[in-house]
């Protein structure tokens, strides 16, 4: 029998979920209040009219970060198992509170953590697991990316710490670069809520938003790992992402996004699974684990709340910024930030401990 499957939230990286609907399902309806051209199904402007109308099986949420709990509690009420986006909450309340709705209505979350379906994730933990690298001195990753204007001016929610008194956290670490944490807990085996013991936060922010756009931030977990995030949306130019894993027996380098791993004896580029299929195979054989549940996240939220309770973060001074590109195009960039970024990952260290000149 055809999954019949929703979208809520249709634009940016919601195009994605809606081309990928069909292919693993009936697209029956999307929900978005500005209705996109060119499509096919009954468009609703907001999920509780399309489930009021329509029988659906699943609900993909690619929608603002603050409205994912009450639309996934919407979605799972009404009968609905759930595809959620990162990240899937904004504190650690509202985990705890969605987890609840999960348990009391028996449905299932998946969470959009692509990384965590990737072949290449998958055989480095295993490697870590059984020792291929030896004693693990500590997992970092780091991401060297460029954001301009018009990505923090394509919605009102975007690079805000709070919205009209409500959490969103939408900084460098929990969301553009949010799978590097996701992906790291997971290699270190720590995506539980209780896995991590302590989380240090040093937060920066060259643009004009209230969120961080260059931070590093430093997980402990109850393993002993020490997991170092170091990450900037104000880099010369884009850079893959990384996640890099410091063992006694060498060094692991895991490039999620094109499921590249460089290990001490090669390079290998792999594949992912696609998180819709993995859940609808989930609904037809329970046996069939998820790749990403909803409770697989947990570690990750209490990195996301050490974010949201942390100090806003500093201003970095405009002699250590370089700004280029008019309207839209305009960016800042942080002078030497991929240097201090990857001495921070070496050396698993703050930004705030290197004696970096625009830390405090």
């Amino acid at each position: 029998m055809t999954t019949r499957i929703a979208v809520a939230g249709v634009h940016g990286h919601g195009a994605t979920h809606v081309r990928n609907a069909s292919l693993y399902g009936d697209l029956v309806a999307i929900a978005d209040p500005r209705p996109p051209d060119d499509i096919d199904v009954p468009v609703y402007p907001s999920l509780d009219e399309l489930l009021a109308a329509t029988e659906v099986d699943v609900v993909i949420i690619s929608t603002p970060i603050q409205t994912h709990v009450p639309l996934a509690e919407l979605a799972m009420r009404s009968g609905a198992d759930v595809l959620l986006e990162k990240p899937p909450t904004a504190s650690l309340a509202e985990f705890e509170y969605l987890s609840k709705v999960i348990e009391e209505t028996g449905r299932v979350c998946q969470v959009g953590f692509q990384a965590q379906a990737s072949a290449a994730t998958l055989q480095l933990a295993q490697l870590m697991a059984d020792g291929g690298l030896g004693e693990i001195r500590g997992i970092s990753a780091t991401g060297k990316w460029l954001r301009k204007a018009g990505y923090f001016d394509r919605a009102a929610w975007a690079g805000r710490r709070t919205l009209n008194g409500v959490s969103v956290v939408d900084g460098a670490v929990t969301n553009p670069l949010a799978h590097s944490t996701a992906a790291a807990l997971l290699l270190d085996g720590s995506t539980g809520v209780d896995d991590i013991l302590s989380v240090e936060t040093d937060l920066y922010r060259a643009n004009d938003i209230e969120s961080d756009d260059t931070s590093t931030v430093r997980i402990t977990t109850t393993r002993g790992t020490s997991i170092l995030i170091a990450v900037t949306l104000c880099a010369a130019e884009h850079v893959d992402p990384a996640v890099i894993v410091h063992g006694s027996r060498g060094r692991a380098v895991l490039h999620y996004t094109t499921d590249t791993l460089e290990l001490p004896d090669g390079v290998q580029t792999l594949g992912r699974a696609d998180l819709l299929q993995n859940l609808i195979e989930h609904r037809a054989d329970p046996a069939v684990p998820l790749y990403c549940s909803f409770a697989a996240t947990g570690g990750f939220t209490r990195v996301v709340e050490a974010i949201r309770l942390a100090d806003e973060p500093a201003v970095i001074p405009d002699a250590n910024v370089v700004w280029e590109g008019e309207g839209a195009e305009r960016h800042p960039i942080v002078r030497d930030v991929e240097q201090w970024i990857d001495r921070a990952s070496d050396e698993l260290a703050l930004f705030k401990e290197l004696g970096v000149p625009w830390a405090v």
